[in-house]
């Protein structure tokens, strides 16, 4: 990925530090690797016409004024800012880019969403929040980059931003409603039913876990979202695409990145993986989205 010189500082000349290494045997040779400093986070609230949304910025800076293009994460069903756990930190000191994660309305930090998601909630996203957030952190050109249903808002907002969005990356995301996808949900809403699986999302959402259990396996099992794909969008879609996804992904078969990348980029699918990429193989995740940047860049 490209380097960000800044303040006189090359990041990457950080994160390569070397420094003398106190050792009892000779150590002329021995260095260690001193890694930078984690990037500071920046925090708003934006408001919106559903209500006011929580967002997060990892940079050096709280405004983006000679920035490089942010990495924009749009978080999974049951996601949200917190629940990216290190990945937004590892990305934006692997790329030296801003990183920019945010709580849907309805998720995490955010207000509760005003009634049930509706059937164009995935479209909706990039139409009503993505001009948002590019006028609150002042950025114009950007990556999307989303996890599962967040990486279907990836691409449609790839679509409705074609002259913003310089890549997309999806991560375990869906292209149409399959019935390993439906199975999957089912599974979880069994799981969900007891006091122990509320409580952990509790934990991230507070009282709106039940809403965004609801908000997540309702739609998705709904006769009316059942021909649902993401066809149009990727007929819209100008720039490069990378659709990494787990060989063992519980809620999609391969079919789906296949479909994503198909003509527009590469899909990657990486073996005994499942459903989050980003967290079981955060390494390689984070070598194949800097080399594709790279590549597409180049």
């Amino acid at each position: 990925m490209p380097t960000h010189r800044r303040h006189g500082q090359d990041r990457t000349a950080r994160l390569c530090r070397r420094e003398p290494c106190r050792h009892p045997l000779p150590a002329r040779n021995l260095v260690v690797i001193q890694p930078a400093p984690p990037f500071p986070t920046h925090d708003r609230m934006i408001h919106a016409q559903t209500g006011a949304f929580f967002a997060r910025l990892w940079w050096e800076n709280a405004a983006l004024d000679d920035a490089p293009p942010p990495f924009l994460l749009f978080h999974d069903s049951l996601g949200c800012t917190d629940l990216w756990r290190g990945f937004p930190q590892a990305l934006a000191a692997a790329s030296g880019q801003p990183v920019i994660a945010y709580d849907r309305p309805g998720f995490g930090r955010s207000d509760p969403f005003p009634g049930p998601l509706p059937a164009d909630f995935i479209a909706a996203e990039a139409e009503g929040v993505v001009p948002l957030l590019r006028r609150q952190f002042g950025f114009t050109r950007f990556i999307a980059c989303g996890h599962s249903v967040g990486g279907g808002m990836a691409v449609e907002t790839a679509a409705r931003h074609p002259h913003a969005c310089l890549v997309v990356v999806t991560m375990g995301a869906q292209a149409f409603v399959e019935d390993r996808t439906l199975a999957g949900i089912r599974t979880a809403k069994a799981g969900f039913g007891e006091a122990e699986g509320l409580a952990r999302l509790e934990r991230y959402h507070g009282d709106k876990a039940r809403w965004v259990i609801d908000a997540w396996t309702e739609t998705w099992l709904s006769p009316a979202f059942a021909g649902w794909t993401l066809d149009a969008a990727l007929a819209r879609v100008a720039c490069p695409v990378l659709a990494i996804h787990g060989e063992a992904d519980e809620f999609g078969s391969a079919e789906h990145p296949r479909r994503i990348a198909a003509g527009r980029g590469r899909a990657e699918i990486l073996a005994g993986i499942g459903h989050n990429p980003h967290r079981e193989a955060e390494e390689q995740v984070l070598r194949l989205i800097g080399e594709f940047v790279s590549e597409v860049a180049g």
